[in-house]
């Protein structure tokens, strides 16, 4: 294990924070006795995070057994109780540890997450995702090291086999606990751990390391190809700017798709087949539509932006305009005076509208008198020239007089009533629009 402790030397500043993920199992024991043995010298603060799924009799046990370990070692322990009402979903399960993992993360200021993932795990991974059908981040399996916003997620045994961990606990007696569940057959990754694995490394001893220089090859690989994407400036918040793929390949577009999902699933769970990944693909070249993704999301076309996005709501909401105000979608000021004269800028001379005034929002069959253009104009046409986009349509608010006269969309369209800097005016009005104006 001497490549793994200079790995965790390397990695690991001095007076670091970080999580340990552990089990109580052979590989996640084996990774705490790496670190305890580093721990004095680099003046670590070690915090042991634990998830008990209650799905074995023994799990309470060594809960326990993790607990006062932790006790006679000063170290910090964690621990979240899971209750799956005996319908465990291996998927839920992830999710789950995940989210705990985070939160123990930010309540410590931590910058590592150590996982005692090691390469036979890679080897299975890799099986899994190759037989379930994935991308090109997806066959690579898992890197040695991940960085995030705030933290890495590291993994120090990424190089060694199972027979290294037992043969490294074996020798400097360490306990554990052995989940007899990984060993049934009923399991499709135990059935590769149990039959095909054996089999490759009689083949070929060797093939662990083979399989980490495949996996290092598509990292590099999917490396070139997200660099690449990036410079295409394609990928924004929660879209993807079309004519900047216009001249691109297919492949190029697919995986600018696979990378702006990636992106939402980091704080939404937002899982795609490849049968969807197929439906959404489509939207490169079609009209503006929607695709319902199961899941409460939808992806959507709008003119040259693809959007993957929370399905919308039909929520309405009215509020009196009568002093400041601040929504959700925005903030409303009133001025003594101003030389704006934009969209978002409004002036109105109070006897010629009737007050208090009211924000909105847009209902069926709203109409307009647009100002400098003659007659009624319907707001949902004036959302279509704009070309804003049919999620943002319910958000973007009306303001009215109590005739339920329009008047104004904030940043959009004045009506009739809106007056310049140099007509007669007692009523200014400033809309400040909160995100990002696109």
């Amino acid at each position: 294990m001497d490549k793994a402790k200079d790995f965790l030397n390397t990695m690991l500043k001095e007076k670091a924070k970080l999580v340990i993920a552990c089990s109580g199992g052979p590989d996640s024991m084996c990774l705490l006795d790496l670190v305890l043995k580093i721990k004095k010298v680099k003046q670590l603060t070690i915090i042991i995070a634990h998830v008990n799924h209650n799905l074995r009799p023994e799990s309470k046990t060594e809960q326990q057994f993790l607990q006062e370990y932790c006790e006679k070692n000063n170290l910090i322990f964690e621990t979240i109780d899971l209750d799956f009402h005996d319908q465990f979903n291996e998927q839920k399960g992830h999710e789950e540890r995940y989210n705990f993992f985070k939160k123990v993360i930010a309540k410590y200021g931590a910058k590592y997450l150590l996982t005692a993932h090691h390469a036979d795990d890679l080897m299975e991974t890799i099986f899994l995702r190759i037989a379930r059908g994935s991308t090109l981040s997806g066959y690579l399996g898992f890197p040695k090291v991940k960085t995030y916003d705030t933290y890495q997620v590291i993994r120090p045994l990424w190089d060694y086999t199972k027979a290294d961990i037992l043969k490294y606990d074996k020798e400097n007696k360490l306990p554990f606990f052995t989940d007899e569940s990984n060993n049934s057959l009923a399991i499709t990754r135990n059935r590769y751990r149990h039959q095909l694995l054996p089999f490759l490394k009689k083949e070929d001893p060797n093939i662990a390391q083979k399989y980490g220089k495949f996996s290092q090859e598509l990292a590099a690989y999917d490396t070139f190809v997200n660099d690449y994407i990036a410079k295409l400036d394609c990928l924004k918040d929660n879209y993807l700017d079309l004519n900047k793929l216009a001249a691109e390949s297919e492949f190029i577009k697919e995986k600018a798709l696979q990378e702006l999902i990636k992106k939402i699933q980091k704080d939404n769970w937002l899982e795609v087949s490849d049968a969807l990944m197929q439906e959404i693909k489509k939207l490169f070249d079609g009209r503006n539509r929607s695709i319902d993704l199961n899941n409460a999301f939808i992806a959507r076309r709008e003119y040259h932006k693809l959007y993957i996005m929370n399905r919308p709501t039909k929520e309405s909401f009215s509020y009196e305009l009568t002093e400041d105000l601040t929504l959700p979608m925005g903030k409303f000021t009133f001025a003594e005076n101003t030389l704006d004269e934009s969209n978002y800028t409004l002036r109105l001379n109070s006897k010629e509208i009737a007050l208090p005034l009211k924000v909105r929002s847009k209902m069926v069959g709203d109409k307009m008198t647009v100002k400098n253009l003659a007659g009624h104009k319907k707001i949902k046409d004036i959302f279509i020239d704009e070309k804003i986009p049919l999620a943002k349509r319910a958000e973007i608010p009306l303001v009215v007089d109590h005739n339920d006269v329009i008047l104004w969309i904030p940043g959009v369209k004045k009506s009739k009533f809106a007056k310049t800097k140099k007509e007669k005016c007692d009523i200014i009005i400033h809309y400040e629009g909160l995100g990002e104006k696109e």
